[in-house]
């Protein structure tokens, strides 16, 4: 079984789709499985991460920011690939160094997540985008 999300973004930061899967998964009728994500864009990840505080998302978002910086940051001085914007190819690294994709166990008809997991599209990019994720189960 398949479908795609699409998941519109505000700009750089993390997006929870948590009950968009469970209520898919739950739809599906399927009470054993493996759920398969794959984000389709090259400048966004996939994470599974805390969602009871809202803290958790803003600071890893800073993180990564202080972590790999706008291309107009000294620092990033190296680049070369910046005619898409100052936070284009910072966006590339992310992705790069984060999931893309995520396996979740499926048991009892609800993806297997621990109390406070959340499954997140994390935007790094600073415009809004539309993203698609990619969901297979079986």
């Amino acid at each position: 079984m398949q479908t795609e999300f699409t998941i519109a973004t505000r700009g750089a930061g993390l997006y929870e789709f948590t009950s968009d899967l469970r209520g898919w998964v739950r739809g599906s009728g399927l009470r054993e499985g493996l759920l398969t994500l794959f984000v389709r864009h090259t400048s966004c990840s996939l994470v599974v991460q805390e969602n009871a505080d809202p803290e958790v998302q803003t600071d890893l978002h800073a993180f990564f920011r202080r972590l790999v910086p706008p291309s107009t940051d000294p620092s990033m001085s190296y680049l070369r690939h910046t005619y898409e914007g100052p936070d284009d190819m910072p966006a590339h690294i992310k992705a790069a160094l984060l999931p893309v994709s995520l396996s979740i166990p499926v048991a009892s008809g609800a993806p297997v997540l621990g109390t406070w997991q959340g499954i997140y599209l994390f935007e790094h990019r600073d415009a809004p985008h539309r993203r698609r994720v990619a969901a297979h189960l079986a």
